[in-house]
């Protein structure tokens, strides 16, 4: 179960919804996870309602699966819904990197160059948990130096559901994890618009085949246990 930091804060709702969705988001669960109301309560220091609530939110933001009170999980994501989500962010991550690519500046630029270096450190020591927060990080950049903070907000529901399986591939993916970022800041030193769209579109597509592998090994065991 991961650490969260005790709240003290007048809206403890969506405080704790804010945090779980960072937590799904940056891979601190992964697909199978059961998570317990009342431990998770503990671990932020509330009563119950404030994390029955924000699961509630996340079971309809479908991030995760709410059976019962003692049955609520990370989903384990079909291959047919990973092939739509990843559709869906070739679209609007593209968009996201070309509008990024004509406005960056010089501080955006070393401020991706320094994800992308503690990302290499994280890859290095093996440590999925870090390095899955600035994967994310650096996709949730391009949409703030893009000035887009609708589309970050749609993009936010689709990491939702795809942090825990980006989390889950992280190691055995490797250097397909990371490679691709590096056209993507050079694309946005030349300010091309096209090429950073192009290579945004290859990190997901081509970045993100360890996490389809993963996703269709495990329908393969499911169809032989039915």
């Amino acid at each position: 179960m991961p650490e969260f930091t005790t709240l003290d804060h007048e809206n403890l709702n969506s405080v704790v919804y804010g945090a779980l969705c960072d937590a799904l988001m940056q891979g601190r669960f992964q697909p199978g996870d059961r998570l317990k109301i009342r431990d998770l309560a503990e671990q932020f220091g509330t009563s119950v309602t404030p994390i029955r609530d924000a699961i509630l939110r996340l079971a309809n933001d479908e991030a995760i699966t709410f059976r019962s009170p003692r049955d609520i999980r990370i989903p384990e994501m079909s291959e047919s819904r990973y092939r739509e989500i990843r559709a869906i962010r070739v679209r609007l991550e593209g968009l996201a990197a070309e509008t990024a690519a004509q406005v960056a500046t010089s501080a955006d630029i070393r401020a991706l160059e320094g994800i992308l270096l503690e990302n290499e450190q994280a890859i290095a020591a093996g440590d999925r948990l870090r390095g899955t927060q600035l994967n994310q990080a650096f996709h949730f950049m391009l949409p703030q130096i893009a000035g887009l903070p609708v589309l970050n907000t749609i993009l936010r529901r689709l990491w939702l559901q795809m942090g825990p399986n980006i989390s889950d591939a992280y190691i055995e993916g490797g250097r397909a994890m990371i490679d691709h970022h590096y056209p993507v800041v050079e694309a946005l030193k030349r300010h091309d618009s096209a090429a950073a769209s192009m290579a945004i579109v290859d990190d997901i597509l081509l970045g993100g085949k360890p996490i389809l592998e993963r996703i269709e090994r495990g329908t393969e065991r499911k169809v032989r246990r039915a």
